[in-house]
């Protein structure tokens, strides 16, 4: 095999994980093709599109973090068969969910009723290495092609993506029963006036597909085969993620060559097609924060909208990532996981990057997030061994909510104040509270309270009034710099100085009972 050895994002090596609070319904194997497409045609998916995979296997809401997180589109993973030598697919290789309307169906309307669709991905790692990917498992051509339809029937879909990876590569028989099965669907498609598309998600290097021969492990037999058998190649996703070739990467630089690498492959396939077309042939997914191989691969917040910018600018067919389920900074420090990114970053920072290429994208970055702070109330009066509080609320004024440090200063002596969390995430609140001790000096103090999150600061004042406590000082208090004559006063240690005569630079109290300041006591 040339190029790097792929492995898989742990998120893939889960295996038929249940999937909670679903209807379960019986499968039937070996569906024949029909004419079924006659039913409503979905409108197919925009000619440019960001469509994150969702992991369909831990029992999330497919329609609700589609909502929170803004995203319209979504890649759902994945189909496989619940044992080898079958033909019927299930979610996540789990037969008690099969497909049918009462897995998944209702939330998939719900997005479609939006204006949305999602995209069903049968493979994946974990069946790709136990002969459950359907192309794999299943020897009947007409049987895959049928599993395929009736994916597209029941949830009424315009893409289906293959995500062939590790053992998959190297089963030719698997490959080419795959993409006969497609060129069926897509002429079932085509005679029955239904919009229907495939994408092919593959490993790759950092210059494009590995090459070779159909079955040693490579990537571009695997589209070479799929011409062979007449497949129009709609798109080619590449997972620009775990090179695991030891090196330190730019994964927005390793996207883009890794794509141009694709992009030369393709006309080599298709040398009739136009620039333009080529580009919008392919597609990227991308890992969020730091992938399976480590910090060295570290797909940061600002590659994002790199790559956002370069994918619009090169008129690429998707985007993606996985997964949605990663998008939060819940674990920063850490490494790969299926939950969080192991980056410091706001939640759905990825996916509010990405969403606008949607339909077209902009050449405009995404606004960048920025936050509030504010104090209520924004002032109190404390007595000489008491306390105050004030609520600090933050809220999101642009881009997506972000992790907010909070702080606060210019407390003066006996006086102690504090914010407790000392971080939110923006739109959440904490509480300032300020104490006086028995030292307190009455007076009025303005507190400052900061809200930092990376580079940006905002701050709101507190001001504070101290009662019952020692009088304040009233004369200027004494500075370094200033000169001073005979009978100037100043404030210094908590007492009144009194000069004697010209004077700059020397510290009251210093310079003894026949020096310069004469001590007119506490103040």
């Amino acid at each position: 095999m040339t190029g790097p050895v792929r492995r898989a994002p742990k998120a893939r090596t889960r295996t038929r994980a249940l999937l909670t609070g679903l209807v379960t319904a019986a499968a039937s194997a070996g569906l024949a093709l029909t004419g079924a497409g006659s039913a409503h045609a979905a409108t197919p998916l925009p000619t440019h599109v960001f469509a994150p995979y969702f992991e369909a296997y831990n029992g999330d809401s497919l329609s609700g973090l589609a909502s929170s997180s803004g995203n319209k589109y979504l890649t759902m993973a994945f189909l496989q068969t619940a044992s080898a030598g079958s033909c019927t697919p299930d979610w996540n290789g789990d037969s008690s969910t099969p497909v049918s309307q009462a897995n998944f169906g209702a939330d998939i309307d719900t997005i479609q009723a939006g204006g949305g669709n999602v995209i069903p991905s049968f493979g994946g790692y974990a069946a790709d290495t136990t002969g459950t990917d359907i192309a794999d498992s299943c020897t009947n051509v007409n049987s895959i092609a049928a599993a395929y339809e009736s994916v597209i029937t029941t949830y009424d879909v315009t893409r289906i993506d293959l995500d062939v990876e590790a053992d998959s590569l190297s089963n030719s028989a698997g490959i080419d029963r795959r993409n006969k099965a497609v060129k069926q669907v897509q002429d079932w498609a085509a005679a029955n006036g239904r919009t229907v598309q495939f994408s092919y998600t593959l490993p790759t290097t950092t210059h494009g597909l590995t090459t070779g021969s159909l079955g040693d492990g490579s990537g571009l037999p695997v589209l070479q085969n799929a011409v062979s058998n007449g497949v129009n190649l709609n798109v080619v996703n590449l997972m620009t993620f775990d090179y695991y070739d030891g090196a330190t990467h730019n994964m927005a630089t390793d996207t883009e060559t890794a794509a141009q690498g694709l992009h030369d492959q393709l006309a080599q396939l298709y040398p009739n097609r136009t620039d333009a077309q080529l580009w919008n042939t392919i597609g990227v997914t991308e890992m969020p924060g730091v992938d399976d191989y480590g910090p060295a691969e570290t797909f940061t917040t600002a590659n994002a909208t790199t790559v956002y910018n370069w994918a619009v600018s090169k008129g690429i067919n998707t985007l993606s990532f996985w997964a949605l389920q990663r998008d939060n900074g819940g674990c920063p420090g850490s490494s790969a996981s299926d939950t969080c990114s192991g980056i410091s970053q706001s939640t759905w920072q990825f996916s509010h990057t990405f969403e606008p290429f949607s339909g077209g994208g902009s050449t405009t970055p995404p606004p960048a997030n920025d936050f509030s702070v504010a104090l209520t109330p924004s002032s109190g009066s404390v007595a000489v061994g008491g306390s105050a509080t004030s609520t600090v609320k933050t809220a999101v004024t642009a881009g997506s909510a972000q992790s907010v440090a909070l702080s606060v200063s210019g407390a003066p002596a006996g006086v102690t104040a504090a914010v407790s969390p000392g971080s939110v995430t923006a739109g959440g609140s904490a509480t300032l509270t300020v104490s006086a001790s028995s030292s307190a000096v009455n007076g009025s103090y303005p507190l400052t309270v900061t809200g930092k999150a990376g580079s940006t600061t905002h701050t709101a004042t507190y001001t504070l009034t101290v009662t019952g406590g020692a009088s304040a000082c009233t004369a200027q208090p004494w500075s370094s710099s200033a000169i001073y004559v005979g009978g100037d006063k100043v404030s210094y240690g908590g007492h009144t100085w009194q000069a004697k005569w010209w004077t700059t630079d020397e510290v009251p109290g210093t310079t003894g009972e026949w020096g310069v300041w004469q001590d007119l006591g506490p103040c």
